[in-house]
């Protein structure tokens, strides 16, 4: 019998949200734990921190499931980012593998504040993030915080093993824009980018002005830029009946096997982008929905499976 998981998007500290969401889904508190009585299990899709303001409770939910056997989970890039902001760079311990400029501080507040007074908690934290992978690959099933893509895969497992949890070097020289271990993480955490064309630009969700768009990188066909492209409105009205360049396509084969990633701030009724393919942020940082899938073995994703 497949085992049964219940896999849970990004979360940002919205403890309230996470165990109404995992309530909802049968799950049970007993001794401190949230378990469920059929022997599912969750898999969290990375992000527990930034956002909210309940970030130490999320997390302290997360880490009690999977110590104790009832979730699995995966680093996002908000774990990754905080565990580079309170790490020296080996190469120069004065300054740390994330620059504290104003942007990255302001993204990393909500998270800092909670363990203002609390240093101990904040690197039993960090310790943690420490031991997520990058991605799982259950055979029937994959996990990843962004974007599936197999080049920037093959590089973990060449440098990690199929553990794929990051090691001191690999860690720092994922810090290095010049290294593949900085390319993979990027691509695996925060998904892949282009260069807009004619000088086209927009203002993230931060506000910030991007020439860089990221793709849909499980599309094989695209005909508009409009149609590869993933992020709030404005990208689409500047990219709107542009021709889509096919170099840019990657597209995630439709026979295999499904893939649930988080991280693109999605609105809507939450659904899947392709039979096997689900995004499950849903913006809950930002007004929106925490959602889950229940999943069962299925190899063609249901509509019907969303939670939220």
């Amino acid at each position: 019998m497949t085992q049964g998981f219940d896999l849970i998007g990004d979360i940002h500290g919205h403890a309230d949200a996470l165990e109404n969401l995992l309530r909802q889904l049968g799950y049970v508190e007993r001794g401190g734990v949230f378990q469920h009585g059929a022997g599912r299990q969750v898999i969290f899709l990375g992000d527990f921190i930034d956002g909210g303001p309940q970030n130490r409770r999320v997390v302290n939910v997360a880490k009690a499931m999977v110590e104790s056997g009832h979730a699995l989970a995966i680093l996002g890039n908000h774990e990754y980012n905080a565990i580079c902001w309170h790490t020296p760079d080996p190469r120069d311990p004065s300054r740390p593998l994330r620059k504290h400029s104003a942007k990255n501080r302001g993204q990393h507040a909500a998270t800092l504040a909670e363990f203002a007074d609390d240093p101990e908690g904040l690197a039993e934290m960090i310790a943690w993030f420490r031991t997520l992978p990058l991605y799982l690959d259950l055979e029937d099933l994959r996990v990843v915080h962004a974007c599936w893509h197999e080049p920037s895969l093959a590089a973990v497992r060449d440098a990690l093993g199929q553990a794929a949890v990051m090691d001191d070097d690999f860690l720092a020289a994922s810090s290095d824009e010049e290294s593949p271990a900085y390319e993979a993480v990027e691509t695996l955490l925060k998904g892949p980018e282009f260069e807009l064309p004619d000088a086209l630009s927009f203002r993230d969700k931060y506000g910030h002005e991007r020439r860089k768009a990221r793709l849909r990188w499980w599309r094989s066909i695209a005909v508009t830029l409009d149609e590869l492209v993933l992020g709030p409105q404005a990208l689409y009205a500047a990219t709107a009946g542009r021709p889509a360049d096919p170099g840019l396509l990657l597209g995630y084969p439709e026979t295999a096997p499904p893939v649930f990633f988080g991280h693109y701030w999605l609105t809507g009724m939450p659904t899947r982008q392709q039979d096997n393919v689900a995004c499950l942020d849903y913006s809950v940082a930002r007004g929106g929905q925490l959602v889950a899938y229940r999943w069962d073995g299925e190899q063609r994703l249901a509509r019907d499976r969303f939670v939220w």
